[in-house]
């Protein structure tokens, strides 16, 4: 589904009373906007239903993953920082929409609307909490530390495992071939080197089956 355009905030349907601390008022109108991640449909399919996944799915998943996969980290990793790192990344896209990585049209603008997102998004929130939270999704999209790094990883690896029980998913777009799905590989191995041969044999399998077209 595409980002929201409606200037109002989620709140302005129901405004909280008038005699609210005006830090919890910020943080609500914050929390209540964020419920519009729900409505952010992904290109990736589900496996146990037949619809598409929404954003806060897809943010869920991440965190499970995070808590259950990171043995398999090859640089040591803080849990509990990983996992607020994989909450926030895609909020902007409450307001910028997904990017289907296979469709290059719509990653054309994809970082100036992401950035855009974020300014409009993160300044709901207390000063001292949006910088926490924009601090936050800065160091995902840097990848410039080892939980960012695996936290990227796990948002390559669960698509992919999506498509895999999917018989293909996304990759069955125009824009998905073996070198574009191999790419994505690429950010599982970066971050771990044993979740990165269990992509690698879901795409030699992929392939096998047909489920990936071989590159032109």
């Amino acid at each position: 589904m595409p980002a929201s355009d409606d200037p109002r905030l989620v709140i302005d349907g129901s405004p909280l009373p008038d005699d609210l601390d005006e830090r919890i008022r910020q943080q609500l109108t914050f929390v209540a906007e964020a419920d519009r991640l729900k409505t952010i449909l992904r290109a990736s399919p589900l496996a146990a239903a037949s619809r598409r996944e929404n954003d806060a799915e897809h943010s869920w998943h991440l965190a499970l993953m995070v808590m259950l996969l990171a043995e398999y980290s090859d640089e040591p990793i803080d849990v509990g920082h990983a996992m607020q790192l994989v909450v926030v990344h895609d909020l902007v896209e409450i307001y910028a929409g997904d990017s289907p990585v296979f469709d290059p049209d719509a990653v054309v603008d994809q970082v100036e609307r992401e950035e855009a997102a974020a300014e409009r998004l993160f300044t709901l929130l207390p000063p001292d909490q949006a910088a926490h939270v924009r601090a936050l999704w800065d160091e995902f999209e840097s990848a410039a530390t080892p939980e960012a790094r695996f936290c990227k990883a796990m948002d390559r690896l669960e698509p992919m495992l999506l498509n895999w029980l999917n018989h293909g998913g996304t990759w069955q777009m125009p824009g998905a071939t073996e070198s574009t799905v191999r790419a994505r590989e690429a950010g599982v191995v970066a971050a771990s080197t044993t979740l990165g041969s269990v992509t690698g044999r879901l795409v030699e399998e992929g392939l096998r089956r047909g489920w990936i077209r071989a590159d032109p």
